[in-house]
């Protein structure tokens, strides 16, 4: 009964680290700012790192299965 809840969550936590992580190379691939206004190196280290950690718990979410 509780896989279900950590199934979904891993699942949500994967996808949007990846989309989240495609973005970022993708935009950093093409010298264009991550967020309008800010740092490029900065908005482009701040969501390679969030993307990093929702994969990490994402697949800490399906370790607990």
């Amino acid at each position: 009964m509780e896989s279900g809840p950590a199934i979904y969550a891993g699942t949500v936590f994967c996808l949007f680290g990846a989309g989240l992580l495609a973005w970022t190379v993708s935009r950093a691939r093409q010298h264009r700012p991550v967020a309008l206004g800010v740092n490029r190196v900065a908005s482009t280290m701040v969501a390679g790192s969030v993307a990093l950690v929702s994969l990490a718990l994402g697949a800490w979410c399906f370790g607990r299965l």
